[in-house]
């Protein structure tokens, strides 16, 4: 077994074209301010030594529950929060290095489709002034060459070119999130973050915008990181999953291997959760977990999850494990994978 850091080296060397985005040890603590003069006291360590990547044209799916630090991980690496520690390379390039002005060339290529399509809009702008505002600030195109790319990008996410003069108000969810799309896609990405991008939408909704998020990526050869919580959702659109925990990264794998074969308690017990379509089938194998989620401010020592754990032993509660990889392209920070295996 080798670390992740060396297998990531290993896998850059073999498939470097491939590798669009490396994200290694990455960290954001926000502090705890106490007292008049509110001075540090603590720290809530949100992403914690988060490695992983992303190949050029795959869709990684980040999971797990409230609170782990999957949107902070995904607003950090756009910088849309600074880091507090690690390194992101977009093309060979460190994104955290750069200077701010350095940073807006690459923003056209790294976007972002938000949670909320109702608070992602502005409410006071009209569709195609929302759409272009991206186009305006990067000084793209006249004012009428950005109106023609709105009407054109419209079309492609599903909605009538008609609506350009139409505020925000006046769209129902759906039609909201295909704005904040077009908003997104009008930039010309190679890379988009879906943060929970279809968690606010009733589900004949989302599988409309799932099955246009797929065939965007398929005209533009684009790069997703999706951020969801709901499992079903993730391994309709994922090639690749990696699971969080208390703002660690827990397993990464395939989606077919993390959902046949997987390989960390955590997994396990998520996966577990997941309720099954049909009602007239009793689930058996329903794993429930013991105790709170600790505290991102005061962790426990050792692995994360050992207090809520079953196959947790001493060593748990002393030594962090690393993420290594087990099984090819299946990674798992866990002392006891072996034995979650034969559970399996």
């Amino acid at each position: 077994m080798r670390k992740l850091e060396k297998l990531q080296n290993d896998s850059k060397a073999k498939t470097d074209e491939k590798v669009l985005l490396e994200v290694k040890n990455l960290k954001k603590y926000f502090p705890i301010k106490a007292g008049v003069f509110k001075r540090t006291v603590g720290w809530v360590k949100a992403v914690d030594d988060v490695s992983f990547f992303i190949r050029k044209g795959e869709t990684l799916g980040l999971v797990g529950e409230s609170g782990c630090g999957k949107t902070t991980t995904g607003r950090t690496i756009l910088r849309l929060i600074e880091p507090t520690a690690g390194s992101v390379h977009y093309n060979g390039e460190d994104l955290l290095a750069m200077s701010k002005r350095k940073m807006n060339k690459y923003r056209t290529k790294l976007q972002m489709i938000f949670q909320d399509p109702y608070g992602s809009l502005d409410p006071r702008m009209r569709v195609k002034d929302i759409i272009a505002e991206g186009l305006k600030a990067a000084h793209i195109g006249n004012r009428k060459e950005r109106y023609e790319m709105v009407k054109e990008y419209m079309e492609k996410v599903g909605l009538s070119p008609l609506y350009v003069n139409r505020f925000p108000h006046e769209f129902s969810g759906g039609q909201r999130q295909r704005i904040g799309i077009a908003r997104a896609l009008i930039m010309n990405p190679e890379l988009i973050v879906c943060d929970e991008a279809v968690s606010a939408l009733d589900v004949s909704i989302q599988a409309q915008i799932l099955n246009l998020l797929d065939d965007l990526q398929k005209e533009f050869n684009l790069t997703y990181l999706f951020i969801a919580h709901d499992l079903n959702v993730v391994k309709h659109i994922s090639d690749r999953i990696v699971v969080m925990y208390l703002g660690k990264i827990v397993e990464i794998a395939s989606k077919h291997e993390l959902f046949n074969n997987p390989l960390h308690p955590y997994t396990k017990a998520l996966l577990s959760a997941n309720p099954i379509p049909d009602p007239t089938i009793e689930r058996k194998d329903r794993i429930i977990l013991q105790g709170d989620v600790p505290s991102p401010a005061n962790p426990p020592k050792g692995c994360r999850f050992h207090p809520r754990c079953w196959l947790a032993k001493p060593v748990c509660s002393e030594e962090e494990p690393p993420l290594v990889e087990v099984r090819p392209d299946h990674y798992v920070a866990c002392h006891f994978w072996e034995e979650m295996e034969k559970q399996n």
